[in-house]
């Protein structure tokens, strides 16, 4: 079946396709989700709770114009919910203990989880401090957590990779020059 005739039977509440999703996509989810340090059965609760935000935004049309395949949208889902569930059992460290932003001149990766800072890295934590909310999500889900753009736009429900490219390009925009004016 095409992925806009699935989208369409999803809208409608289709039982049948939720179900063929659901088995279609089981084990190979289960087996995406080895890599992460979550018992078996947390992953198939993640993997019941993926399948049923799929169904109520393909309900609600959000995820009508997706770039993305519905494996893809729907391992995004899952993936943001292990996240979720990592930080919660405090097997994650929790994203405000630890930042990481990329260096502009030499392209690595800088670490303020130690406790001796650095003048260039207290401008950035104050930095961070003042951008919005919206933006800080959008660097620290990229920088830190590790999210790709298409992750990001499935997790922050974005448009499309292109909104989510510009948001961060504006933020870290806006946070360079918070740090350095003369920018």
């Amino acid at each position: 079946m095409i992925e806009e005739q699935i989208l369409i039977l999803l809208k409608k509440g289709d039982s049948q396709t939720l179900k063929t999703i659901y088995q279609e996509y089981r084990d190979a989810f289960l087996h995406f989700a080895k890599r992460y340090d979550i018992a078996t059965e947390d992953v198939v609760d993640v993997y019941q709770d993926a399948i049923i935000v799929l169904r109520e935004n393909a309900i609600q049309g959000k995820i009508v114009g997706q770039n993305s395949s519905i494996k893809t949208y729907l391992f995004g889902i899952g993936k943001f919910m292990i996240y979720k569930k990592l930080r919660a059992s405090k097997k994650m460290i929790k994203v405000e203990d630890q930042s990481f932003f990329e260096n502009e001149e030499t392209g690595q990766l800088l670490s303020y989880e130690t406790t001796e800072t650095n003048k260039q890295q207290q401008l950035v934590q104050q930095a961070l401090k003042k951008i919005s909310a919206k933006c800080k999500k959008v660097l620290v889900l990229f920088y830190s957590q590790g999210y790709s753009i298409e992750e990001i736009m499935i997790a922050e429900q974005y448009e499309n990779k292109n909104v989510v490219k510009s948001q961060k390009s504006r933020c870290l925009k806006s946070l360079k020059q918070l740090i350095n004016p003369n920018i």
